[in-house]
């Protein structure tokens, strides 16, 4: 993640810019779990020429450490053509994706759940087709330092930049739970709770993020809606 700037706002949420992710995270305390349950977007691929890229995930870390525990679903704009999957990425590794098939209106479900011993439990399931993906992959030295439920425009061109953004509409995530040692809790109870925007280089927002419902403590819902591609 690239922060830009962070600052406070009202309700004790917080306020980040970053140039390929947005959503909310909680980014104090020790992370054991993260989860939530969205549907597929459909890509509106309208650029007969363009390249465009949306991903949909949970994970741990990456808010303020050098690595990505992570697995989503995405949708990818070739030309008119667009292109879903799944995957799971435990960055700075490579994303793997899946052979499963994957269509926009699909639900989905995700969880990352640290199991001990530098391990990680990464599920997702389509539960519209149905299918369910769980591969358990180790890392050491992860900092587990915050907890993420995101829209991203992937990264990177072949010069490092941000991937254009997909036109996705407006998509929402439901039931997004931490846990910070204690058991699951709503996204809005964590710590440090932040809201995360995505922005071009010039500053402007790429898409929307609307406010957790309930209000934050109880928050597990909001929605993200696409306002630009670069």
């Amino acid at each position: 993640m690239d922060l830009v700037g962070t600052h406070g706002i009202s309700h004790g949420v917080s306020s980040a810019q970053s140039t390929n992710w947005s959503g909310y995270a909680g980014t104090t305390g020790t992370y054991t779990s993260v989860s939530a349950s969205w549907i597929q977007p459909a890509g509106n691929c309208t650029n007969r020429f363009g390249t465009y890229y949306a991903a949909f995930w949970v994970g741990l870390d990456g808010f303020s450490s050098g690595s990505v525990e992570q697995t989503g679903s995405e949708v990818d704009c070739n030309g008119r053509n667009a292109h879903y999957y799944a995957w799971w990425e435990m960055y700075p590794g490579a994303s793997v994706s899946f052979s499963n098939p994957v269509r926009a209106g699909d639900h989905f479900t995700a969880s990352v759940t640290y199991i001990g011993n530098n391990q990680y439990t990464l599920t997702i399931s389509d539960t519209t087709r149905p299918w369910t993906q769980t591969t358990t992959q180790t890392l050491a030295n992860a900092a587990r330092s915050s907890a993420e439920v995101i829209a991203e425009a992937p990264c990177c061109t072949f010069f490092g930049g941000i991937l254009p953004l997909t036109n996705f509409g407006t998509m929402t995530f439901t039931n997004s739970m931490v846990n910070a040692g204690s058991g699951p809790v709503p996204i809005g109870s964590a710590g440090g709770l932040t809201e995360i925007t995505m922005v071009n280089n010039l500053g402007q927002p790429k898409d929307q993020i609307s406010a957790l419902t309930p209000a934050a403590p109880n928050g597990t819902t909001f929605s993200a809606t696409w306002l630009r591609s670069n």
